[in-house]
């Protein structure tokens, strides 16, 4: 088999390096002459790799090692997963369902099935389970399979926040530790613009992973599905708290996207590192893809709270604009506030809202407005085109 580079990111100063973990009499740190005293510590403390700055960092200051972030990457010719391991280890994010932390479970779920196998799309879509399957507590309902590239979107009770520690957590029914189907997960706070979590597969990618092949979870991240029947994967919206657009304290809906599996480039599907996201392919059967059980939410915000009361009736006209845009919304007693946000989160203009908002002195480009009165939010996205 070939071997490949691996590019990660060291864990002390979070740098991207290439990791010849298949080739250790080529990677660099083969080259440098590491003490017993260090080279035991990172092995039975940390079980990581660092960059080369920051082994030599540690060999030259052996007075600053300090405890890492990042557990499990590559040590010597022996391979560690990069993340969290599964249900049973001491390194685990895995949620059972029964976790005291579940607060409460998606009240719709909507269901865009995919091909059972989109290599061979003769087969039609996925057919097992119904939309609503996808609703109340993991384990009561039968799963919804979403098909190869199927979408679930699912709404809630109330409101999503961003409180202590993870936020809801999904849940699949892989039947072993090592036999997973993933799926990517986006939030959003007002159900049009979503917003994807940052996804890693280092799993390789040379050779696709068969139907019944096993997956390692330690090297997956922010994929929904890396845990077995009964334990979910947590999210923590504080990743995604400067996203314009995006409030995580009000997330309304959530959203599951089945990864492909694929490693064919006109199938596949991409992690944050552009690199195919490889899981079981092709699952040619009404079961393919996806199985979801259930989204349980962890931090909920209050009943009575409504953070997007103003989003069915909050219309902005022309889009794209080019110098008056008019903001239509019904009458209410409080005051509207709107700011205006670059892509960059950076705030451009607010005042207190009059029906129109002048943006002929704006540059070329896509903004979001964000109309704000008491309790209630909405968000809309703006392009201004001159």
């Amino acid at each position: 088999m070939e071997k490949k580079d691996q590019f990660i990111y060291c864990p002390s100063c979070a740098n991207p390096f290439i990791c010849k973990a298949n080739d250790i009499k080529n990677c660099f740190c083969t080259s440098l002459t590491i003490p017993d005293k260090i080279l035991n510590y990172m092995r039975s403390k940390f079980k990581s790799c660092l960059c080369s700055n920051c082994i030599i960092e540690l060999i030259n200051n052996p007075s600053k090692i300090t405890p890492l972030i990042i557990l499990f990457i590559m040590m010597n010719s022996l391979c560690f997963g990069q993340f969290h391991a599964a249900p049973g280890s001491t390194n685990t994010s895995a949620m059972h369902k029964d976790s005291i932390a579940f607060v409460a479970w998606a009240k719709t779920c909507t269901v865009t099935r995919g091909w059972q196998d989109a290599s061979n799309t003769s087969l039609g879509t996925a057919t097992v389970g119904i939309d609503d399957n996808g609703t109340l507590k993991a384990g009561v309902n039968p799963i919804v399979s979403l098909g190869d590239g199927g979408i679930a979107i699912l709404t809630f009770s109330n409101s999503i926040k961003n409180g202590t520690g993870n936020d809801f957590a999904v849940f699949e029914n892989g039947f072993a530790d090592n036999f997973l189907e993933l799926a990517f997960v986006e939030v959003s706070s007002d159900g049009t613009n979503f917003f994807r979590f940052q996804a890693t597969s280092n799993t390789q990618f040379t050779t696709q992973v068969g139907a019944f092949d096993p997956l390692d979870c330690t090297k997956l991240n922010n994929l929904a599905g890396k845990y077995r029947v009964n334990y979910g994967t947590p999210f923590d919206l504080e990743e995604l708290k400067n996203t314009p657009g995006l409030n995580v304290n009000a997330i309304t809906h959530i959203k599951i996207i089945d990864v492909v599996g694929s490693i064919t480039p006109s199938l596949a599907t991409y992690d944050m590192n552009t690199n195919p996201v490889n899981d079981p392919f092709p699952t040619a059967f009404g079961s393919s893809g996806f199985d979801l059980d259930a989204v349980g939410v962890i931090n909920e915000n209050p009943a009575g709270l409504n953070e997007n009361s103003l989003l069915n009736s909050f219309y902005i006209y022309p889009n794209p604009c080019s110098d008056k845009l008019v903001v239509s919304y019904e009458n209410t007693n409080e005051t509207v506030v709107y700011k205006l946000l670059d892509t960059k989160g950076k705030m451009i203009l607010s005042d207190k809202l009059h029906g129109s908002i002048d943006v002929q002195t704006l540059p070329n480009g896509i903004y979001f407005l964000e109309l704000l009165s008491g309790h209630s939010r909405s968000v809309k996205k703006l392009v201004v085109f001159h």
